[in-house]
């Protein structure tokens, strides 16, 4: 397949801009096991961020250094501390006061587990007061319930597995996810279930630290073409992913 057929040959000036040091840095959040799906023979990250990750490398035209990250908290952190050029992670308009996003690239679905029992039918009725979600912090889909949850209460775990832990042995009303994560988990929790629907997608894009617009535009392009062209679609076959969608191209 082509890629970036209408991305353009990127000028001298704009690959300085995003690849400083003639290697590209690439920030990749290894919590997100649907973009990092294991480690190459070499050790690095596998997926379909690294990959496009290298894509953007090969049509720059410079070397490629995988920055990781245990969660995407910590990637976001370092925005301002010049450990990554670009960053491959949830765009949030949190994150966005440090670092400019691209339009998605791909989305992931986020929902609800809820226990047995539980008298709760549709999404909307778990923001009901009195009522408490497992979540895990500083997740794009955590952030997204911090801005829009009204009613019900948000706890906060550092990582998913404690999130797990406090649904489990607080007796919570709901433990947020991403799909594809719940589903496993719902077949290990007896008598859980998972809500039909979704409180949002997770929108993953390419990020970088706050710079011109001519660099976000170019990255810009460069997803717009990874998508129509067929490659993050190509990607998420290649590592055979489930529950990871391609995004609908911008207008």
């Amino acid at each position: 397949m082509t890629l970036l057929a209408h991305a353009g040959a990127p000028p001298a000036e704009l690959v300085r801009m995003l690849a400083p040091t003639g290697v590209l840095r690439a920030g990749i959040n290894l919590s997100n096991f649907l973009l990092v799906s294991g480690r190459n023979s070499d050790g690095e990250p596998a997926g379909v961020s690294p990959d496009m990750a290298r894509a953007l490398a090969e049509r720059l035209g410079v070397g490629l250094e995988y920055v990781t990250y245990e969660s995407p908290g910590k990637l976001a952190d370092a925005a301002e501390r010049d450990e990554w050029d670009v960053a491959l992670l949830g765009a949030e308009p949190q994150r966005a006061e440090v670092i400019s996003f691209t339009p998605a690239y791909s989305e992931i679905e986020a929902t609800y587990l809820l226990p047995a029992g539980s008298p709760v039918g549709t999404i909307a009725e778990v923001d009901q007061p009195g009522r408490r979600i497992a979540v895990t912090a500083r997740t794009a889909y955590g952030l997204w319930l911090d801005r829009n949850i009204q009613h019900a209460e948000l706890v906060s775990t550092k990582t998913f597995d404690e999130a797990i832990e406090v649904f489990l042995n607080q007796n919570l009303d709901a433990l947020a996810g991403l799909r594809p994560r719940l589903v496993n988990d719902a077949k290990e929790i007896a008598g859980s279930r998972l809500l039909p629907g979704r409180y949002t997608a997770v929108q993953q894009a390419l990020g970088t630290p706050k710079r011109s617009d001519a660099a976000i535009g170019y990255l810009a392009r460069f997803v717009q073409s990874a998508i129509v062209s067929g490659h993050v679609a190509g990607l998420i076959a290649k590592h055979g992913v489930e529950g990871l969608t391609v995004a609908p191209p911008a207008t």
